[in-house]
């Protein structure tokens, strides 16, 4: 079935590497396919930085107080009682954009040499790697967490079900 754009993304790229795809197109269609997933009934917004390991290494001291370098950081602009029940949203604007009534998610940071790095390391294509950090992220911005074994089983199997959906596989 086709997935309805359910996302706005603003996107910002920094740093010299490149990757050879569509940040975008690719970022616009993993983001759809979670919210179609777990059926996130609002149209939704996301900003999404491209960046380097020196600048992520920075905002996971600063914010995470872990002084190295990491593939992806999520900043949730919401916190659900539990993963994906939007139902309380109801009653909450403050999550909402007051200029385009869209929920406001959050913030994805992506390390364009860790995507690389881990896609050489995996042996798949830079594409799939990319794919597989928004889909993580965006679970990470609905509420997800991965800290206990129970958790982080639920998060692997959401994660394959969707970039399965989409056709981006190992």
């Amino acid at each position: 079935k086709e997935t309805v754009r359910k996302m706005r993304i603003y996107l910002e790229n920094e740093g010299d590497l490149e990757l050879d795809l569509n940040y975008q197109e690719v970022a616009q269609r993993v983001g759809d396919a979670v919210l179609d997933y777990e059926q996130c009934p609002y149209e939704s917004e996301v900003e999404l930085l491209l960046t380097m390991d020196e600048e992520i290494r920075e905002m996971n001291r600063e914010f995470r107080d872990i002084d190295r370098a990491t593939d992806v950081l999520s900043f949730p602009m919401i916190a659900y009682e539990s993963p994906a029940d939007f139902a309380f949203l109801e009653e909450d604007e403050s999550c909402f954009d007051p200029d385009t009534g869209e929920l406001m998610l959050g913030n994805i940071v992506i390390s364009k040499q860790k995507v690389v790095e881990q896609a050489e390391e995996y042996g798949h294509t830079v594409e799939r790697e990319y794919a597989f950090l928004i889909a993580h992220s965006m679970l990470h911005l609905l509420g997800y967490d991965h800290m206990e074994e129970e958790e982080r089983a639920v998060m692997e199997k959401k994660q394959r079900e969707i970039l399965d959906g989409l056709g981006i596989t190992r």
